[in-house]
Order: C-alpha cells, then structure tokens, then sequence
C-alpha cells in the first residue's frame, strides 16, 4: 500500500505541474487542445505509372536533359549549313569628273586657258552566288551589268555612249590532297549526327535515372505508411495490456511495478507512431518534389497515398538475359560506341591533314558590250568574247608541327574512346550481376522475415496466456511486442527493398521505360 500511495503522489505531482505549465505557457505542445478539431487534410491517391507519366512531363532534370538535346540537333544544322550557297547583290553608283590633258576634238583657243572636263557616269550591278561543295571545292559565278556614260564633248571616240557592258564569270577551286573529297569534308557532320545520337541517349538516361528515383521514392512511401500500421498496432497492444494490468492492480493481483511497466511502453510506442508519422510526410514531399508539380503546389499541403501494393513473389530471372539485354540497351553502350566512331572520325581528319594542300583552281568568263542593256546581254553570251585560264597551287609548312602533333593527339582519343567502350561494358555486367544478386538475397529476406513474423506472432500468443496464468509478467509480454514490431517491420522493409531491387535491375538492364510503355518524343 505504501508503494501505491507514492505512485498516486507522484501522478498528482506530475498532474499539478502540468498545470500551472499549460497555465503560464498555454501555447506549449503539452497543452494543446484536443477538443479541436484538426484542419482537414487534402489528400491525393497516385499510382506508381502515374506518378512515372508526371515526373516524365514535369521534372526539371529532364526538362533540361531535353533542351540539351534539342542543342545537339542543331548543331547538325549548323555543320551542314557550311554548305549552303550564299548570294550577294552588290549596287553602285559612281561619277567621276576630272581634267583632261587635252582639247576638246576639233577645238581651238588658248590651248592652257582651256581645260577640258572629262565627266565619266557609272551604274553598275554585281550579282555574286557562292557555295562550298561537298568535295571540299569551291564554285562561285559572277554576273556584273554595268552602263558607263561621259560627257559629249569628249566621247567621239567611244562606239556607244551610253555603253551597257556585261561580264560572267565562273571560278572553280577544289583540293587534290589536303581536305579533298566527300568523306573529310562530311566529317563535321557525322561528328555532330554521332553527338546528337549520344545527347539523346543521355536524355534517355536521365528519364530512366527519374522515373528510377520516383520508383524508390515511391516505395519508400508505401513503407512508412505500413510501418505506421505497425506502430499503432503496437502502440494499441501495448494500451490493452496497460488497461489490463490496471484492473489487475485495482483488484489487488499484480503490483504497481507492472503497470509502471505498460506505462513507459505505451509512451514509448507513442513515440515510435511519431516517427513513423513524420517518416511519412518526409517521404511524400520527396516524392512530391521529384513530380514537380510547381512550386505554388508544392507549398500546399497534399497528402499523397500510394496505391499499388509491393509485388511479394518471385519474377523469374536469368543472369544470361539480363547481362545480353544490358550490352544491348544501356544507353551508356551506345553512348561509348559513338565516342568510339567519333575518335575514329576526328582521327581520319587528322591524318588528312597531314597532307600538302594542292588545289586545281579554273576561271571562264564571258563578255559583252552594247548600246543598251538587251544588245548588251544577248553579245554577253554569244561566246565571242571570252576568257578562261586554269591553274595549280601547291603549298605545305615547313614541318607542319601542328598538324602532326594534332594527329598523334587524335590518335590517343581514339585509342581511350576504345578503351572507355571496354570499361563501360565490365562495369555493366558487374553492375548487372550485382542487382540480380540484390533481388534474390531480397527475396530470401521476406521468407526469412515472414517466418520470423510468424514466430514472433506466436511466442506472443503463448507468453500472453502465461501471463494470464499468473506465469508470466508484464516485462516479458511488452519484450516480445516490441520483437513482433521488429519482425514486422523487417518483413516490410524485406518486401519493399525488393520491390526497389526489381526497379534497380530494370535500371541496369535499360529496360525502366518499357515497363510503363513510355517512349521518348
């Protein structure tokens, strides 16, 4: 009795300490108001393929992946625009006046009282279209009409004045051995085609890398919310003993002890559903940030639940196949092949430069001459004026150092890009070996986890019916709830960690969009 008064002693210590705090700091956590209701909470069901499509449309990281890619496609553009002809139209206007050291024809006086004023009017037109072939070679065609006038006084000399002249010209230029042929002056382009073909797989890894995080995330949710399920189930146990041990002391049959005992335990277990309870909303936000719903969203306070239940049996698995579709898929294969193709290319342009230049370099021309603009165009092509001329330019430094030292450093890329490409495929095998393992020890867990559930689950039952035969005490029952608590989330964590061991080897073997039927646009 004396150990029952100091208990009852204490309580009303506690009680009136409580008190006078909830009165000197009403707005403490001790003393909130329980009668009040809770603000209703918005709530939002997802599935693990919908929260896959809106982590594909919203997320940043790919949103950025995406506008990379877009950049590499235009730099092919760029590369082949190199090709594009360029026209240019050049007008001008010209009039000159000048002293003529002479007379006027058939004039007379003061041959140095007199000077003579040579007034000389031009209009001219140039048209110029011009173009870099493929070959490497250069073609350009000239057209420029032209009307020349002078003052009367001096023009007895000139067949027409005004006089239209016209003038055609075509000029052809193309390397022999340095930067000759289609194959080198292609090189830029299939440089930037292999560059855009690896920005796109990029792109594609990162949305697999994505929807792989929300894959987690997601699981994890699932797991906090069971884990949750868990702690109130053990919090309510540990209430119903309590409950059951005070009745058992107010009749007199079991000691204080016990009851202080169901105390602590159920405090403890509050504790635990707290945790678990903030666990869940610092899952969903991480879920809801990798959705990225916007930023006026994610300020509002949406309660996500999960839907889809984690998958508990065993998906048939095959090293073999998932090593072969991996060398298949992988993005970083393709990725090293490119670089591989690219390092060959860079090397081959490399080489060519190693080489003189020698260019063939060819002109033909056409003019004409007329009183007026027609007469002048229709003599511009009858052929009776012309001229052509071709020739050769050879030139090459004297040690060409840069062009050397370029090739031998083109020739190492190429040689690590090959090596990169070995490396890339050790490393995904090993990688693969590696998630296959993680999903079968994954799987074994949950059997080993259920059984141990199981058995927890009993070893309970038996002690509880000691304990209701006065064979048992209160100590023993609260140890094997908190081990079928354990064993419990051990299961969960088993099944959910082999949920996210399946989500991981679909990473590693590339497959993570197929499984949503998602294709990238």
């Amino acid at each position: 009795m004396n150990g029952t008064f100091s208990v009852r002693i204490y309580r009303l210590t506690i009680m009136v300490i409580t008190g006078w705090a909830c009165m000197s700091l009403p707005h403490t956590a001790w003393c909130l108001d329980v009668t009040q209701p809770l603000p209703t909470e918005r709530r939002a069901t997802v599935s693990l393929a919908d929260a896959a499509v809106r982590a594909l449309q919203n997320n940043l990281d790919i949103s950025i992946s995406r506008q990379n890619r877009e950049s590499r496609l235009a730099d092919i553009i760029i590369e082949q625009s190199k090709f594009d002809p360029n026209l240019s139209i050049n007008g001008q206007y010209n009039r000159t006046v000048n002293p003529l050291n002479r007379p006027v024809f058939g004039g007379t006086g003061d041959l140095l009282g007199q000077i003579t004023t040579f007034d000389q009017r031009n209009h001219s037109l140039t048209l110029d279209a011009q173009t870099n072939l493929i070959t490497g070679g250069n073609l350009d065609v000239n057209y420029s009409p032209a009307r020349n006038s002078v003052n009367q006084n001096v023009a007895r000399g000139f067949l027409f004045n005004p006089a239209w002249t016209g003038g055609l010209a075509f000029t052809f230029t193309q390397p022999l051995l340095r930067n000759a042929g289609i194959a080198i002056n292609k090189t830029f382009i299939k440089v930037a085609q292999n560059n855009a073909i690896v920005e796109q797989h990029v792109f594609r890894d990162r949305v697999m890398t994505v929807i792989t995080s929300v894959e987690q995330t997601y699981w994890e949710v699932v797991f906090a919310n069971d884990n949750l399920k868990v702690a109130q189930a053990a919090l309510k146990a540990a209430e119903e003993l309590l409950a059951a041990n005070r009745a058992k002391t107010k009749a007199g049959v079991m000691s204080i002890v016990d009851v202080l005992q169901a105390e602590a335990a159920v405090a403890s277990r509050v504790e635990q559903v707290l945790v678990a309870e903030k666990a869940i909303r610092d899952q969903e936000d991480q879920l809801r940030r990798l959705l990225n719903p916007g930023e006026e969203d994610l300020r509002q306070d949406v309660r996500l639940t999960p839907v889809d239940p984690p998958v508990t049996v065993l998906e048939p698995l095959s090293l073999q196949e998932a090593i072969d579709t991996a060398i298949e898929q992988r993005p970083e294969i393709t990725q090293a092949k490119k670089n591989v193709e690219t390092g060959e290319l860079n090397k081959q342009f490399a080489r060519n430069q190693l080489l003189p230049t020698l260019s063939l370099q060819g002109t033909i021309g056409l003019a004409g001459l007329g009183g007026d603009y027609g007469e002048s165009f229709t003599r511009n092509f009858s052929g009776d004026f012309y001229n052509y001329g071709a020739g050769l330019v050879l030139s090459y430094p004297l040690g060409n150092r840069a062009a050397v030292n370029t090739y031998s450093k083109r020739k190492l890329e190429a040689q690590n890009a090959e090596v990169a490409l070995a490396n890339v495929r050790q490393q995904i095998i090993v990688g693969i070996r590696e998630a296959v393992r993680r999903v079968q020890t994954d799987f074994k867990r949950i059997e080993t986890t259920r059984s141990a559930r199981i058995m927890a689950e009993k070893q309970l039952q038996a002690e509880q019916e000691r304990l209701k035969v006065g064979l048992s005490t209160t100590r023993f029952v609260l140890e094997f709830q908190r081990d079928l608590a354990t064993a419990q989330g051990n299961e969960l964590r088993a099944i959910v960690d082999y949920n996210k061991s399946l989500s991981n080897l679909s990473r590693h073997k590339a497959t993570t969009l197929d499984r949503y039927h998602l294709e990238l646009s």
